[in-house]
């Protein structure tokens, strides 16, 4: 009887009402926006008052479409929401909502940006809108989540920001997420500092949703997106080999820091991954070359070193033994079906042609 009273009186704590601008930038995700606003509409209802508002805002006022082509209805532009910025304090938080597609720079908009984080309000992005608050230089020595595909390209234009391949990642007043359905968790655990877990659960429960990740929760690598892996060690020393791709360490440094054996790691990969610790680095940083031959116009050089391979020569062997064709290669055809853009990267170019495919290299 008592924690049901608990419970209940958790659900109608008396909080401030809080309002979300979202920006909707050209080619936003629709899922990852309509992921952020069901958890909004549906912590309302568990609380039974509308402790949430919200508006969608654009550059001129007109309907944005998204990545699938559906296009979303605007309540204000952007101008129209600065001067409410400046005249009041009821935006409790600027969401730039993105999607694959690198946005052009707007003026206007990081004049928004700038004057929210003065007059401290918090800046939420999704997708590629982090790209927008980095290039705002609003995120310097923080720590953001950033997409696996838009990550190479993303560690190359900000070097001074802690970009992490998580599902969101909290950091101070600002808050990132990859895209997708890591919207829904980031957005989730904002409700969850007014109004606690009770009222996070029966969102989940109306959501169906089965599980909320944490921040600084991994993306699943498409190199073992079809493998579930059950072995911390292993986890561990993928991600210390995500975070050094640009200088490779040692494997038997790695296995140092994993807490076990090298027979045992490497039995481990074989039976997780089927493949060895060295081949599946190996894959991870031609990973990263290939995106960043596609979605870069960066020397084939400079790729090379980007990924920790000190010859370009060595590179381009293992790099045509990967994919069947020389890295200068993959950047023609890239070019020819409009996946790559002949311009400055932090201009704006659109990385939703990424290629996928997978390596059938043995172990």
């Amino acid at each position: 009887m008592a924690k049901a009273e608990e419970e209940a009186g958790m659900l109608t704590t008396q909080t401030a009402h809080r309002s979300f601008s979202f920006y909707l930038l050209p080619g936003f995700s629709l899922q990852a926006f309509s992921c952020a606003i069901e958890v909004l509409r549906l912590a309302n209802e568990a609380i039974g008052r509308n402790v949430y508002s919200w508006q969608v805002i654009s550059e001129d006022g007109q309907p944005v479409m998204s990545s699938c082509r559906l296009t979303v209805s605007i309540d204000s532009t952007l101008r129209d929401e600065r001067e409410r910025t400046q005249k009041s304090t009821l935006t409790s938080a600027a969401v730039i909502c993105g999607g694959s597609a690198i946005p052009r720079p707007e003026r206007q908009l990081d004049a928004w940006l700038r004057e929210c984080r003065m007059r401290r309000i918090p800046l939420i992005c999704i997708g590629s809108g982090t790209v927008v608050v980095a290039r705002a230089g609003l995120a310097d020595g923080r720590r953001c989540a950033v997409h696996w595909e838009q990550l190479p390209l993303f560690c190359e234009q900000f070097p001074g920001i802690e970009s992490t391949q998580t599902a969101f990642e909290h950091d101070g007043d600002l808050h990132t997420c990859s895209g997708g359905d890591a919207s829904f968790d980031m957005f989730l655990h904002l409700v969850e500092r007014d109004h606690g877990s009770v009222v996070v659960n029966r969102i989940c429960e109306k959501a169906i949703a089965f599980r909320m990740r944490s921040a600084g929760d991994r993306q699943r690598l498409p190199l073992h997106s079809r493998v579930q892996l059950n072995h911390k060690a292993v986890m561990k020393v993928i991600g210390l080999m995500e975070a050094s791709l640009d200088d490779p360490m040692p494997v038997d440094d790695l296995v140092a820091l994993s807490g076990i054996s090298r027979r045992q790691i490497e039995r481990l990969f074989e039976r997780e991954l089927g493949r060895s610790p060295n081949r599946y680095y190996l894959e991870l940083r031609l990973e990263r070359a290939h995106l960043l031959l596609v979605s870069t116009n960066l020397p084939v050089v400079e790729v090379a070193v980007a990924c920790g391979f000190i010859s370009p020569s060595h590179f381009s062997k293992v790099y045509r033994e990967a994919y069947g064709c020389a890295p200068h290669q993959t950047r023609l055809a890239a070019r020819a079906s409009g996946r790559s853009h002949q311009m400055n990267p932090a201009l704006g170019l659109d990385l939703a042609g990424t290629s996928q495919r997978r390596f059938s290299m043995a172990g």
